[in-house]
């Protein structure tokens, strides 16, 4: 039962604190302490609910809700075992009691007994006059365990008791995501927007799932209908602007983002579209304008960076990559495209100390992709850090060990030793793997091709 906080003045709470004060013990019937202990409950007065919770039972031990009120207490408490012993007494008297098989439920799941909490949820389901609050939980039950078929089951039976139950139809969709099936989500949204056509949370969640099919067209009628439902709906916009980014009409996608500024206070992700789509424009001093201002209003936004470095890597501009980058990776010194933007601009200038330290901090961070072993062992290359670079590359050789590059590198490392053995062992191997990437070895140590080394090895392959 449910109390506004200003009803008590000359109600059973009111007289129940002029008790308590007075030491004046009154009667109170079943029904008026279930209201008092409710009521401090409510307001979060835990010693409070406590006192009148005992003494209503006091007075009416036989009162089934006060036993519940007082096993709502315990649980709040997270005394669970004496909540438990409640129950199990409570039931053996009223096994039909569909709140104790609720409250029971409850006590279970925190036990991360989420099977028998399903059960007790079941049989109080099965009691039950309100069925809602036992589809909600025996849907939250399901997703504990991951069963996102029947927990998306028992969502749809929440949305069927109440259609406006938006949290209920976001976590349809969650399930429907979880299970992979996204024409599944699609036709349920459309089945269900034939029922609420002016759901706008309904048209966005379609209109996302459009995204992910690449209907983008489809997309766009859908966050349309979102928009016409409700004119402030931010993300409607915000995702109405990206599937018109992927048609490539930049322009009616900027006009959606900055519907967004007029609405509410500029967010990060609407700036940075902005300056994105007027970058793809061409508009190249507008873009870099937005994307500045996005590093202002929000430096936490590690887009907003990387969008910055690869507009000024493509344009070769290095020294401003460092530029930006550098202030990154103070803000986040353990993101790995940072480190790869410091070391690739390094590189290009010729840092190659500089470039070296980049590529140890990646693969200190755990980027272990191809690429990283070859472009750290060029550096090390021009450094002439032989051994330095055939200790890298055998570390990526233990995550690529079919990867002919880091092979051919190996054994031009081990050539600029004078380790014939290695060099010939790696070579090898290596033509072995992928013979057509022989010519990216000669590129790398142009004295191999007329090495005696590599052509006796490569006879004998």
């Amino acid at each position: 039962m449910d109390f506004s906080f200003g009803d008590y003045s000359d109600l059973p709470v009111s007289r129940f604190e002029s008790m308590l004060k007075t030491n004046e013990i009154q009667f109170f019937d079943a029904t008026e302490f279930e209201e008092i202990g409710q009521y401090y409950i409510e307001i979060a007065n835990l010693s409070m609910a406590k006192k009148a919770i005992e003494l209503g039972l006091s007075q009416h031990p036989e009162s089934a809700e006060l036993t519940l009120l007082l096993v709502e207490y315990y649980i709040l408490t997270n005394i669970y075992d004496e909540a438990a012993v409640l129950l199990e007494n409570l039931l053996s008297l009223e096994p039909f009691n569909e709140f104790a098989h609720q409250h029971m439920a409850v006590i279970l799941s925190k036990r991360n007994l989420h099977e028998e909490a399903i059960e007790s949820l079941k049989k109080g389901l099965s009691y039950a006059t309100d069925k809602y609050e036992f589809y909600s939980l025996l849907a939250m039950e399901y997703l504990y365990l991951d069963h996102y078929f029947m927990a998306k089951e028992y969502f749809i039976k929440c949305l069927e008791e109440d259609i406006r139950d938006n949290h209920a139809l976001y976590n349809i969709i969650y399930c429907f995501e979880s299970l992979k099936d996204i024409d599944g989500a699609i036709a349920y949204m459309n089945e269900f927007l034939n029922k609420d056509p002016y759901n706008e949370v309904a048209w966005h969640q379609l209109g996302r799932q459009y995204i992910a099919k690449k209907m983008y067209d489809q997309a766009i009628t859908a966050f349309d209908f979102a928009i016409i439902c409700d004119e402030a709906f931010i993300g409607a916009y915000l995702e109405l602007g990206k599937a018109l980014e992927h048609l490539g009409r930049y322009n009616e996608a900027i006009n959606h983002y900055e519907i967004t500024l007029g609405i509410d206070d500029p967010t990060a992700f609407a700036l940075l579209r902005i300056g994105e789509c007027h970058l793809k424009l061409g508009n190249e001093t507008l873009g870099l304008k937005f994307l500045k201002k996005v590093i202002h209003e929000d430096p936490l936004l590690d887009k907003s960076w990387i969008a910055l470095c690869t507009y000024f890597m493509e344009k070769n501009a290095y020294a401003k990559v460092l530029h930006y980058v550098r202030k990154a990776v103070k803000i986040d010194n353990t993101h790995v495209r940072y480190w790869r933007f410091y070391a690739q601009a390094n590189k290009a200038l010729g840092l190659l100390e500089e470039a070296n330290s980049g590529y140890e901090s990646l693969v200190n961070l755990g980027n272990y992709e191809v690429q990283t072993w070859l472009d750290w062992s060029s550096v090390l290359l021009e450094m002439q850090e032989y051994d330095k670079g055939i200790q890298a590359l055998l570390q990526g050789l233990e995550f690529h060990p079919d990867n002919s590059r880091l092979h051919y590198m190996l054994a031009g490392f081990y050539m600029m030793q004078a380790k014939g053995n290695e060099a010939s062992f790696f070579l090898k191997n290596a033509y072995a793997i992928n013979p057509n990437d022989l010519e990216v070895f000669y590129e790398s140590f142009p004295t191999s091709r007329t090495a005696p080394l590599v052509k006796n090895t490569l006879s004998l392959s």
